[in-house]
């Protein structure tokens, strides 16, 4: 069958939008084969992982992640302001909406300044607790990883999070495994090195669950990592994270939010 897709990325965290709305295009059981094979950078579309927007009992919209490995992640925050986007351009919202995932109802607040389309994502609030992230043992995390200090925190997925001096210094494919695969992390959890940039600002590189490798950028992760270093006092709110594919501000006051652009790419139909 022939399925129209929408390409869009947030500070390069790219995605493949598959428009449910109206009816389902892929089959459940269908659909982590489905983002196994189109995410595929060679031999697919290519993707950090594909969208399916569809309509929601609870919310204005719903939204699944499917991953490169075929998991399905909770949420995503560069995900849901490309959804937004999408939406947003075909008419279905407007400034405002509500999205249903896995993690929860997320808020949503968007629209154009000039020619470019900015999002701010009403997060889910970082849960400390190790019993939230989730990990193992009692209290707030910090353990010891191969000779490194870890802290952790779910922003709407488990973030272990790494302060370094300069993250253009880490070899992130070599250092995250052992930390994204630790015990600890009894269903894993995605790996930061974050370095300070500035008063209240951040740099930092992200290693993904599902995606097993390095992105450009990580709405979640910069949460996650802003969250850690206000929770630890080393910087107030708004904080702004550097990404290697562009900046998110993240604010942590009246809520946790995060704002920054999306991006459509290119739209096309393929066969499956």
């Amino acid at each position: 069958m022939e399925i129209h897709f929408t390409k869009l990325h947030g500070n390069g965290n790219d995605f493949i939008l598959i428009d449910e709305y109206e009816r389902t295009v892929i089959p459940d059981e269908m659909k982590a084969e489905f983002a196994m094979l189109f995410c595929d950078r060679r031999f697919g579309i290519g993707g950090d992982g594909v969208l399916f927007l569809s309509r929601s009992d609870k919310a204005d919209l719903k939204m699944r992640l499917l991953q490169p490995d075929g998991s399905e992640a909770e949420m995503c925050g560069n995900g849901i302001r490309c959804l937004a986007k999408y939406a947003y351009d075909q008419g279905c919202i407007r400034k405002s909406c509500t999205v249903e995932t896995l993690a929860g109802i997320i808020p949503v607040e968007c629209g154009y300044r000039d020619d470019t389309f900015f999002a701010r994502i009403r997060m889910p609030d970082p849960k400390f607790g190790r019993a939230d992230i989730p990990a193992t043992g009692e209290g707030e995390y910090r353990e010891q990883i191969g000779g490194v200090d870890v802290y952790a925190v779910n922003t709407g997925v488990p973030h272990a999070v790494v302060f370094v001096g300069d993250p253009d210094s880490v070899d992130v494919n070599a250092l995250a495994p052992p930390i994204r695969h630790h015990p600890t992390f009894p269903k894993g959890a995605n790996v930061n090195f974050v370095g300070r940039s500035g008063k209240n600002a951040l740099r930092i590189r992200t290693f993904e669950r599902g995606i097993e490798g390095e992105t450009l950028s990580c709405g979640t992760g910069a949460t996650a990592a802003a969250a850690v270093a206000h929770h630890l006092g080393y910087v107030d709110s708004p904080v702004e994270v550097e990404t290697p594919g562009g900046p998110l501000s993240i604010i942590l006051s009246d809520g946790t939010w995060m704002e920054g652009p999306a991006t459509t790419v290119f739209s096309g139909t393929i066969t499956f």
